[in-house]
């Protein structure tokens, strides 16, 4: 029987990273893809490989959706080249990029990034992936507590978030006919790269975060990591429509 195999953007950091990682825990192969941290993308692939599993990395910018066409034929080459299968089971948009800018003064070159990162570039990247997605397979969008709860300085990044998660209850209504569910996770405030570094590395804004949080601290990214391949495991095929948020319990 062959192992599922789950195609995560953003593979080489941060969540995505973690993502990869705890699913391959479970047996799944991995194709992650990365912008231009090619040699951290490479380590990864082959730490999942001395692990046992199977991993390929695949280059792909989610913010020039020209390109999507091209990225699922090469896709595709490399599930036949690598994994003997011509689809994959599942689809995790996750890679992006952090904005903070008070409301006042973001530009509109700013608005436009996050919009085709965080927007229009999982819609379209998942419309092209939809042949190479399994029938009964399972899509997890990447989120954001943000889009629950105000923090100053994220009305962009939030506003494409809110619509990530609209956009996924429509993939699982639209999109159920073939068996695929679709649902979002949605992080809290998490130690990682993102935004500089800005949560990791500014005590101030981890201990204010730390205390709004019923669990007393801030998210690690193996918090997310284990949470989507928790929503990806074999017994939670029935959950589908839903925004899963992954905070620990902040601001409730």
């Amino acid at each position: 029987m062959s192992h599922k195999i789950a195609l995560i953007t953003g593979a080489s950091r941060g969540l995505g990273k973690s993502i990869a990682q705890h699913l391959a825990r479970q047996g799944v192969d991995i194709i992650g893809t990365y912008h231009s941290k090619a040699d951290e993308a490479r380590a990864l692939a082959d730490e999942i490989k001395r692990a046992g599993g199977k991993a390929a990395m695949v280059q792909l910018d989610v913010g020039e959706s020209a390109g999507f066409g091209e990225f699922a034929a090469k896709v595709g080459q490399v599930l036949s080249a690598e994994f003997s299968r011509n689809q994959f089971d599942f689809l995790v948009n996750n890679a992006g990029v952090g904005l903070h800018a008070a409301f006042a003064q973001t530009t509109e070159e700013q608005f436009e990034l996050m919009f085709k990162v965080h927007l229009k570039g999982p819609y379209f990247l998942t419309q092209k992936l939809l042949p190479l997605i399994a029938d009964g397979g399972r899509i997890v969008n990447i989120s954001s507590g943000l889009a629950r709860f105000s923090f100053p300085g994220s009305s962009a990044y939030a506003a494409m978030k809110g619509g990530v998660e609209v956009l996924t209850r429509y993939l699982a209504k639209e999109l159920g006919d073939r068996g695929i569910s679709a649902n979002t996770l949605a992080p809290g405030a998490i130690e990682t790269d993102f935004s500089g570094g800005m949560v990791r590395d500014t005590p101030e804004i981890n201990r204010q975060i730390a205390s709004a949080t019923a669990l007393g601290r801030v998210g690690l990214p193996d918090d997310i990591g284990a949470a989507v391949a928790s929503l990806l495991a074999e017994g939670n095929g029935w959950i589908n429509g839903q925004r899963i948020e992954a905070s620990g319990g902040i601001f409730l």
